[in-house]
């Protein structure tokens, strides 16, 4: 939803629910907290016994309140360094339980190979592609851009979800592969999204400058021969 229709669209939407909310005396970590754990929640227990589409709303639903918790900290006059780490920790364990689950139901209710493989494959893209970015600001570098965010992976893989669980209710035999499309091209632009990410690092200003050696702690150090 972010990279559609844009993040100051989208804070300009939520602006009144986060003010609501920090009314009631929540905080944006009590919220970051809650819709992780909900989600968690569903996604291991709807997404493995074939709940595709009442595990989807669920998670939704919990993933849209997660994302409040931005504009409460703007509500609030701003976040914290602590609350950004812990919003980026939570959103890798709820997107890890969530393509955990597909996976479990791929294996074990579709016996399906193919698409256990597509949707491990966006398992750990996933946490790549975060990982990249978030390694590459600690060096003081950019990693930004790439064909896929957690907004899209997020939409594409509960739409396909989704439609999927739609399909098996109501007998629509073709609807029923919607998951498997979403996880394939999931997959193909994770991948490719690794490597656009490694090379946008790669040519960031002072990324290939030469790191000195660390002098030693010791003194004698410098001279030990290893044994």
């Amino acid at each position: 939803m972010l990279s559609f229709f844009g993040r100051e669209t989208f804070s300009k939407a939520t602006a009144p629910l986060g003010r609501a909310l920090v009314s009631t005396g929540l905080t944006p970590d009590a919220v970051t907290v809650i819709g992780t754990v909900a989600s968690i929640a569903a996604a291991v227990t709807l997404f493995p016994s074939g709940h595709l589409f009442w595990g989807t709303m669920v998670i939704w639903l919990f993933v849209m309140f997660d994302m409040l918790d931005g504009a409460m900290a703007r509500a609030r006059g701003g976040g914290t360094k602590y609350g950004a780490v812990l919003d980026a920790t939570c959103d890798r364990v709820a997107d890890g339980a969530i393509f955990a689950g597909l996976a479990w139901w791929a294996v074990y209710h579709e016996n399906s190979r193919p698409l256990f493989f597509a949707t491990l494959v966006v398992l750990i893209t996933s946490q790549v592609i975060s990982y990249a970015k978030a390694r590459a600001e600690a060096s003081g570098l950019s990693a930004d851009g790439g064909l896929i965010e957690r907004p899209d992976r997020l939409i594409i893989v509960l739409v396909g979800a989704g439609l999927t669980g739609i399909g098996g209710y109501w007998g629509i035999e073709w609807l029923t592969w919607a998951v498997h499309v979403a996880m394939w091209v999931l997959a193909v632009l994770s991948i490719i999204t690794v490597f656009q990410r490694v090379l946008a690092v790669r040519n960031s200003p002072g990324a290939r400058d030469v790191i000195p050696p660390a002098p030693p702690q010791n003194p004698a150090d410098a001279t030990e021969l290893p044994s």
